[in-house]
């Protein structure tokens, strides 16, 4: 009995994942440029320079993230940004978080 309710639970979630829109995007972010990226939704410029950060961090930092030099960064980046729209971000953020 406990198996078969098991199985039931696995079919159910299975239909509502199934059930739920797809709202998937593909981010190139070596074709984003800084307009691009200034006029993004909150979402996606969060995540953008989340994903900055920890590749501009790289393997050897430690795994943390202080939040004074995350929120530092991303204003400096958003103002590059705004200043340069046609620059692309990755050259934008090599020139404000590049080593």
């Amino acid at each position: 009995m406990h198996k078969i309710s098991y199985l039931a639970s696995l079919v159910g979630f299975g239909i509502v994942l199934a059930a739920m829109p797809a709202q998937a995007t593909v981010l190139d972010l070596s074709t984003m440029s800084c307009k691009q990226f200034v006029d993004s939704d909150k979402d996606t410029i969060a995540m953008v320079l989340t994903w900055l950060d920890g590749w501009y961090k790289g393997d050897s930092d430690v795994a943390i993230i202080d939040t004074e030099v995350f929120v530092g960064n991303a204003k400096k980046f958003g103002e590059y940004c705004a200043a340069n729209p046609t620059i692309s971000i990755v050259n934008a953020a090599e020139k404000i978080l590049g080593k």
